[in-house]
């Protein structure tokens, strides 16, 4: 065995001739070598620390590089249920002209139960039918004993039922995500939004789809992912459609009306600035309905129906006589009646001098007249004129409803059906229709096309229907039917608005054939100002009347002219619209009773 030194020898015999005690030196040696080696230590520790930082910081930049890449290039199968459930409910607002938001959606709760996972299957039956008074009791707990684990209770609730069952404390009872959509406005833009239903539901969440209306029109531009967060934007103002409402709805029951509709339009662009239709209903709540589709509140009569409007369509067969050159406003017409085709014959509500001028025969609302001036004219005139104007075809309007509403029309044209056609009866079009056609006939003769989109603008010379004079000359005619004591709408006048339009009484189709003269549609079709259109509107009561003068009227000039005059009172100062000085106030007039047609 070889024996190591402790301390080297030559260093002892060192310090022993210095004098020096060699156990000091030798822990001064040794201090100073484990100074050294703690220096080392120290050195390769920190290196090491380094080391592992890098890994470290290498390990979460790349983790944090995969989740942002496939959280943008949307891989499902690592997409949190959370996040597929946003993307499946994702949809866009919708809201007025003005930024009003009309539809939004909300983050929710829907409720379902699995059975297997039930303590007290009665107390969770008893709980849940105290919290939502339309489920029944019996049924819900015969429910929890049917085949299946799980069952659904509701597709959406309220943040305080959803506080209410969690209360509960009872197992089994489950919540998952759900948006819903709402429609803070409620039944005031019904008709036109139309509603929305959950698809593919599951407890991750449910898709919202449109069923009718806007939301139905627009399907893929609201559920669109990247347009989710870009508003659909109206051209209505939800102040206008507020206004108008209330006025139809006070109107429909002051009338004693079955029901009413009511459309304001930009006589210069088509863009629908509100557009109502009564009865209506609330979009969070659909309603069901069994009955005719007609009476429905479901069933939109603004732009879906389809009616005779009467004398409504008097001004065009003028407008086309002027066209063809066959007659001026000042041109005479032999209003001798009544006019005998036939078996059949023509005649008018009260009695008329035996000639009168085109602009009185409009003014004063003859049948004689206009059906002669359709005989001037002819049938294939008449039909391609119509046609020009949109009258024969369904509107391009965005309602998936309005692109049912094709006119009606005989299925054989005969000169018989050209003079009554000439005065609304025999083809029957949508109130939506009048409105698009008398923009056309006011704004200068260019064809409008009716949109529910804001940003429209006025149509070109390419657009041109008829000449700025022949329209010109209707807005005259159609200024005298409101502010003259012979015409048939001065229940419509509004000092200050130069209100022009036109009166239409129909009678309606009786079950048992014919006409049934005590039901009758009565339609006013306004423009104002007549000296420089901005708006057109038409209102629609169903069955309407009142009572005055000991006698029963349901003519247009008694219910649905003063109804427009309600309207526009009150949106006129909402459009920014002030009255016209210049405007002559409206004459004192003693009413012809029989006149109001």
């Amino acid at each position: 065995m070889i024996r190591v030194p402790l301390r080297p020898l030559a260093k002892v015999i060192a310090a022993r001739e210095m004098g020096e005690n060699p156990d000091v030196a030798e822990a001064e040696r040794r201090a100073a070598a484990l100074r050294v080696r703690r220096v080392r230590e120290r050195r390769r520790a920190e290196k090491r620390l380094i080391l592992v930082a890098c890994v470290v910081t290498l390990a979460f930049g790349w983790v944090g590089f995969r989740m942002g890449d496939l959280s943008f290039s949307g891989d499902g199968r690592v997409m949190s249920a959370r996040a597929s459930e946003v993307l499946r409910n994702a949809r866009a607002d919708i809201v007025d002209r003005n930024g009003e938001v009309l539809a939004t959606n909300l983050n929710t709760s829907s409720l379902y139960v699995e059975t297997r996972h039930m303590v007290d299957k009665d107390a969770v039956a008893d709980g849940l039918a105290a919290i939502f008074p339309d489920l029944d009791r019996d049924t819900l707990r015969a429910r929890f004993d049917a085949p299946g684990n799980l069952h659904w209770i509701k597709p959406q609730i309220s943040p305080e039922q959803e506080q209410a069952v969690f209360d509960l404390g009872q197992p089994g009872i489950f919540f998952g995500s759900r948006q819903m959509r709402v429609y803070p406005n409620g039944q005031r833009l019904g008709p036109i939004l139309g509603g929305t239903r959950y698809e593919r539901a599951d407890t991750t969440g449910a898709e919202i789809i449109g069923i009718a209306g806007l939301e139905n029109g627009f399907e893929e531009r609201l559920s669109d992912p990247a347009r989710v967060d870009e508003p659909l934007v109206l051209s209505i103002d939800l102040r206008v459609q507020t206004a108008m409402r209330d006025v139809l709805a006070a109107e429909m029951e002051r009338l004693d009306a079955r029901a009413a509709a009511g459309i304001l339009m930009d006589a210069n662009t088509g863009e629908v600035i509100s557009m109502v239709s009564l009865p209506d209903f609330d979009p969070n709540n659909r309603p069901g309905f069994g009955g005719y589709a007609g009476d429905s509140p479901l069933f939109n009569r603004a732009s879906q129906g389809v009616y005779e409007l009467g004398s409504t369509f008097k001004p065009f067969s003028a407008a086309l006589a002027m066209e063809m050159g066959v007659a001026t406003p000042e041109t005479m017409i032999d209003t001798r009646g009544p006019l005998r085709w036939g078996r059949f014959s023509i005649g008018d509500v009260h009695r008329m001098d035996p000639q009168m001028s085109v602009a009185d025969v409009i003014v004063q609302s003859s049948n004689v007249g206009t059906a002669r001036l359709a005989l001037m004219t002819g049938t294939e005139a008449q039909q391609d004129f119509l046609r020009a104007f949109g009258l024969m075809e369904p509107t391009g309007l965005e309602l998936p409803e309005a692109r049912l509403a094709r006119p009606i029309t005989p299925e054989r044209w005969s000169d018989l059906s050209t003079m009554t056609i000439s005065y609304g009866h025999g083809i029957s079009v949508s109130p939506l229709h009048m409105a698009a056609a008398y923009a056309t006939l006011t704004n200068g003769g260019l064809r409008v096309e009716p949109t529910l989109l804001a940003g429209a603008e006025r149509p070109g010379e390419e657009a041109r229907v008829i000449s700025a004079d022949t329209s010109a000359a209707i807005r005259t005619m159609l200024r005298r039917v409101v502010a003259e004591e012979a015409g048939t709408a001065n229940f419509a006048e509004v000092p200050g608005y130069e209100v022009g339009g036109k009166t239409g009484s129909a009678d309606k189709p009786s079950a048992s054939g014919g006409y049934d003269r005590d039901k009758v549609i009565g339609t006013f079709a306004a423009v104002f100002p007549t000296s420089a259109p901005r708006y057109v509107l038409v209102v629609t009561l169903d069955e309407a009347k009142t009572f005055a003068y000991g006698r029963t009227w349901r003519t247009a000039g008694w219910t649905a002219a003063p109804a427009s005059a309600k309207v526009i009172r009150r949106i006129v100062p909402i459009l920014g619209m002030r009255p016209m000085p210049s405007a002559p106030p409206a004459p004192l007039v003693d009413v012809t009773l029989t006149g109001l047609r």
